[in-house]
């Protein structure tokens, strides 16, 4: 008995970036576009109505733009992955989209087969990222860390893992990325000179960073 087809659901600004998306699945067979959105106000209005497998994302459109639609996605509980298909990937397009809670993130020169592959890896929980992107985070996460206080939000998963949250549910408490959370606390271990979670806690509340229990 052949599999259902996963729905997906194209948010983007230019009708012929549509147009064109949803020809070429069409003549796949595994991949059935259910709708289409022109910003993200409209891309989170639809997914929820339409409760896509998929969603595909760009991230500059007028209005609402697609990092603040992934993240109110996310905080809504939406169960489709939404993979980034842009044309940008700078520091400042792709760590706010992986942080809000992008599955995957892909630029609009990838080929069909490459495009079909990564929607296939999100509807089943994967994560495919562009050479380039991929690059990207790598750079951001070998990045010196040790200069300079714990930000507010290094600060926030800090504090959770203080309180015994794991990795999944300081993610669900902040709707940001597992890989984000981990990405957080390797700043962390690099800024407090430690190299686990336990020691991290510890040398935070020596520090005054995090409040003792009871305070």
């Amino acid at each position: 008995m052949p599999s259902e087809p996963i729905r997906v659901l194209i948010a983007d600004d230019h009708p012929v970036v549509r147009d064109g998306l949803r020809g070429m699945f069409a003549r796949g067979g595994d991949i059935e576009v259910v709708g289409e959105a022109s910003d993200g106000r409209e891309a989170v209005d639809r997914a929820l109505a339409l409760e896509p497998d998929v969603v595909l994302m760009d991230l500059r459109m007028p209005g609402t733009d697609g990092v603040t639609a992934i993240r109110e996605l996310a905080s809504l509980g939406a169960a489709a992955k939404v993979l980034v298909l842009t044309t940008y990937d700078t520091d400042s397009d792709v760590l706010p989209a992986i942080e809000a809670g992008a599955s995957g993130y892909l630029l609009k020169d990838a080929s069909p087969e490459e495009l079909r592959r990564a929607i296939r890896a999100a509807h089943e929980g994967g994560t495919v990222l562009a050479p380039s992107v991929a690059s990207v985070l790598m750079a951001q996460v070998r990045r010196p860390a040790a200069a300079g206080p714990l930000s507010e939000r290094e600060l926030e998963v800090l504090s959770l893992i203080a309180k015994g949250r794991g990795n999944r549910e300081t993610a669900a408490e902040l709707f940001i990325s597992e890989a984000t959370v981990k990405t957080h606390l390797m700043h962390v271990y690099a800024k407090l000179e430690v190299n686990d979670r336990a020691a991290a806690v510890a040398v935070a509340y020596e520090r005054g960073l995090l409040m003792p229990k009871g305070r």
